[in-house]
């Protein structure tokens, strides 16, 4: 028996597959159950950056103090006035989900508004394409898409040895 269950109806994401849509910035308002808050010297240029890079929208803002983006349902990132940053990025990331197909075009993006930020694409064990991006901020923010998995392959038993069935393998999507 598992204690596995199948709850992706609540997950934004939508299955893993070459004709995988993204689903639309969600601009409704919720009690967030988890969020990320970066602080920034320059809150305009921060702004621009995850706009026009990684693909986030204004949801609201307090000029000159806060800027609350988002992307998708539950991909809220507050960014925060501050007087300095780290100069290095933090062993930390901060991912957010996405189709395969934004993961190049965000990496494009990404690469024309601050060369050098760019690591990847690059596929990952635990079946994803993710593309790391270090921030005007200084953040390590990772945008990770899942792959098609092969119902045959041992990835795919091992999931099923756990009650989780592998994309493509006649459910309704799940991933690991």
């Amino acid at each position: 028996m598992s204690d596995y269950y199948n709850a992706f109806e609540i997950s934004p994401v939508p299955s893993p597959g070459p004709d995988a849509v993204p689903p639309e910035p969600f601009r409704g308002i919720y009690g967030m159950p988890a969020f990320v808050t970066i602080p920034t010297s320059d809150l305009a240029e921060s702004v621009d950056f995850w706009t026009r890079g990684l693909g986030f929208f204004e949801l609201f803002g307090i000029p000159g103090t806060l800027v609350h983006l988002r992307r998708w349902a539950f991909q809220d990132v507050l960014l925060v006035s501050a007087e300095s940053v780290p100069e290095r990025a933090p062993a930390m990331s901060f991912s957010f989900a996405c189709v395969l197909s934004q993961v190049e075009p965000l990496a494009e993006a990404c690469r024309a508004l601050r060369p050098g930020s760019v690591d990847g694409p690059r596929d990952t064990p635990w079946n994803t394409r993710d593309v790391e991006v270090i921030t005007p901020e200084n953040a390590r923010i990772i945008a990770t898409a899942a792959k098609l998995l092969d119902p045959a392959s041992e990835e795919a038993r091992n999931l099923e040895a756990i009650g989780i069935t592998a994309p493509g393998g006649g459910d309704n999507g799940e991933h690991a």
